[in-house]
């Protein structure tokens, strides 16, 4: 019969495992997921300027052409779909997605250079990514940003006049797809109500400070 304390020396084994392994790998990427329009941005830019240090984006992937100003290596990498394609199949990326003909995606060794900075790498994924990064090791703290309605978001991506008919319906339909998915029990372990930016943002800083000191108490170096 195995011994009860053999099975607890095996969870106190286990567990100074799990608090190595993730102080030697740095902090745990910070994802971000909500409907475009939610007012991520918002929360980001705030958190972004009160904490200068703590957190940095990774650098996406993308096969679609740069836009004015947008500089390659500084707002994405800009490459060939046959070189995602590859890399891919490679294994090289934590998650990609397809969105109006062009590929975006999250390298892993993106995500590392961040961590090896000591900071906390940011990534804003959509529904897709989220599945796909819960694949990794990277033990990712996953926050969904709630828009108020759909009438709202509808109205502030009218407002940014950027969207055709046919693309705002496209990302209509795809914010609903991804409410739904932001709003199932067990997917996110933290969801934002953003109504009032102000409120939303507090809980959303203050759930992540929280996130932050439980792993310094683990032995996480920040920066």
């Amino acid at each position: 019969m195995i011994s009860f304390l053999f099975i607890v020396n095996r969870a106190f084994s286990s567990a100074s495992s799990t608090v190595m392994a993730q102080a030697a790998t740095g902090p745990r990427p910070l994802v971000l997921c909500g409907p475009s329009g939610s007012g991520k941005s918002t929360l980001l830019k705030r958190l972004f300027a009160e904490f200068p240090d703590t957190f940095g984006f990774s650098v996406s992937h993308t096969t679609r052409r740069p836009r004015e100003g947008e500089e390659h290596g500084i707002h994405y990498y800009f490459v060939d779909r046959d070189v995602m394609e590859q890399a891919i199949a490679n294994d090289e990326f934590i998650e990609t997605a397809e969105f109006t003909g062009n590929m975006y995606g999250t390298s892993k060794e993106a995500v590392r250079e961040i961590q090896n900075q000591g900071r906390v790498c940011i990534l804003d994924i959509e529904q897709k990514g989220v599945e796909q990064i819960k694949k990794t090791d990277l033990n990712p703290i996953l926050i969904f940003n709630n828009p108020p309605t759909i009438d709202e978001l509808e109205r502030r991506l009218r407002k940014r006049n950027t969207e055709t008919e046919e693309t705002l319906a496209k990302r209509l339909n795809a914010a609903q797809v991804e409410i739904e998915y932001g709003l199932t029990p067990g997917n996110f372990h933290k969801i934002i109500h953003n109504v009032d930016i102000d409120v939303a943002y507090e809980e959303f800083r203050n759930f992540v400070v929280e996130e932050l000191k439980k792993q310094e108490a683990m032995g996480v170096r920040f920066n």
